[in-house]
């Protein structure tokens, strides 16, 4: 097979998202445009050389409906051969796509592609596309259903999780971030983004709050433990009888922020990198989708990184650094209890708990914050993954070139 390698990775900066967010006034299109308009300018690239656009976006209605992905491509200039196509796998909307690009040039029916994915999350909230397993109780009950926040709070209580590891963790996060911010390890990937007068909107991530303390953490009240008593608790006990007692553990300050923000990988075959001059930084070893109990739900990052090793004809040593999406903290820290994973070599730039969680494009982002740091660190191989709502998970392996 063709290797499918990564010749370059952008991003904007996360925005808070909300009304008041730096990138409110930014509609995802224009997003898009300004990481498309990078990838092209920092690649000299002529875009009728492009197979196909993959564009993640977890709430594809109003500002990022109807196929987003060919929006952006006229609305950017590209060629108008180049096709377009968004796609839902919840979080790991951003990550999947990279995969699927990564597939079409493995199977050589595709030579060139760009994925990621966008989310404006202070423009269409999260849930404003509805759904059954959302808003419809008699699937929910007959699915064991239950929201995210509450199987965090199940996963902690299972797992035997305080809400001092908890905070622990999310001060960690917030303090790896900071430095990295501080230092520079961010800024090779992201792009600013300006208005259309040429005015400089955001430049950095500004969700992320440095000065926070652990004092500060313990001082917040539970997210989720409201909507779990208005019946979700009782899901969380039929399935988990073995359990005496739901604990909500889970705040503001030890989840994931809502952001918004947009992300790109370039992809192609060695062939076609050599003809257009372009540089290879990495090539994907596996990518993998698994699906696991869809009540606990979080869990899939442990299953999916085992099959992608297996893949990949890899064990856990192999892998340098290791990136999991900080949807929660409890998902993270059993992930690396799990895989007996050290602590140094794990999200060691802070994650979505620090940073914010721009749904749809944060997969593709974490793959180019892998790859940014793998080279920062002069290190070969890492594992970036995700635990994705309704029960899934997702890793993908890249090996420096």
């Amino acid at each position: 097979m063709t290797d499918a390698l990564i010749f370059d990775a952008v991003r904007t900066p996360r925005g808070k998202g909300k009304k008041s967010g730096s990138l409110h006034e930014s509609k995802p299109i224009h997003l898009l445009k300004t990481v498309m308009d990078a990838i092209q300018s920092r690649n000299q690239l002529n875009t009728e050389n492009v197979n196909d656009l993959f564009i993640g976006c977890v709430t594809p209605v109003k500002d990022q409906g109807a196929n987003i992905a060919k929006a952006a491509l006229l609305y950017s200039g590209w060629d108008q051969s180049v096709p377009g196509m968004q796609i839902n796998r919840f979080c790991a909307s951003g990550l999947e796509a990279v995969n699927l690009a990564a597939m079409k040039i493995r199977a050589g029916w595709g030579n060139l592609v760009v994925a990621g994915g966008v989310e404006s999350m202070s423009r269409v909230p999260l849930g404003s596309d509805g759904g059954a397993l959302l808003f419809d109780p008699e699937v929910a009950t007959k699915t064991g259903y239950i929201p995210q926040g509450v199987s965090a709070d199940l996963i902690a209580s299972i797992e035997g999780f305080s809400r001092e590891d908890l905070d622990n963790y999310a001060l960690q996060s917030q303090l790896r971030a900071a430095t990295a911010q501080q230092k520079g390890y961010f800024d090779k990937s992201i792009i600013p983004v300006y208005d259309q007068n040429g005015l400089l909107i955001l430049d950095k991530d500004e969700y992320l709050r440095p000065n926070t303390t652990i004092e500060d953490l313990s001082t917040l009240s539970p997210s989720f433990e409201a909507i779990g008593k208005m019946g979700y608790d009782a899901v969380g006990y039929a399935k988990y009888p073995f359990l005496d007692h739901l604990k909500h553990l889970h705040t503001a300050g030890n989840s994931s922020g809502l952001v918004d923000g947009a992300s790109l990988i370039l992809l192609g075959s060695k062939e076609k990198g050599e003809k257009l001059g372009l540089k290879p930084r990495a090539r994907i070893l596996s990518a993998v989708t698994v699906s696991v109990e869809p009540t606990i739900m979080l869990t899939g990052p442990g299953p999916a990184s085992l099959k992608a090793l297996e893949y990949a004809k890899m064990n856990k040593k192999d892998i340098d650094l290791w990136e999991m999406n900080e949807a929660f903290a409890s998902p993270v820290l059993k992930f690396q209890r799990d895989l007996d994973i050290d602590n140094d070599i794990l999200n060691v730039n802070g994650g979505a708990i620090a940073l914010g969680h721009p749904l749809g494009a944060t997969g593709s982002m974490l793959l180019g914050t892998l790859l940014d740091e793998l080279e920062r660190r002069n290190l070969e191989t890492g594992l970036v993954t995700l635990c994705i709502g309704g029960g899934m998970g997702i890793a993908t392996i890249i090996e420096r070139i």
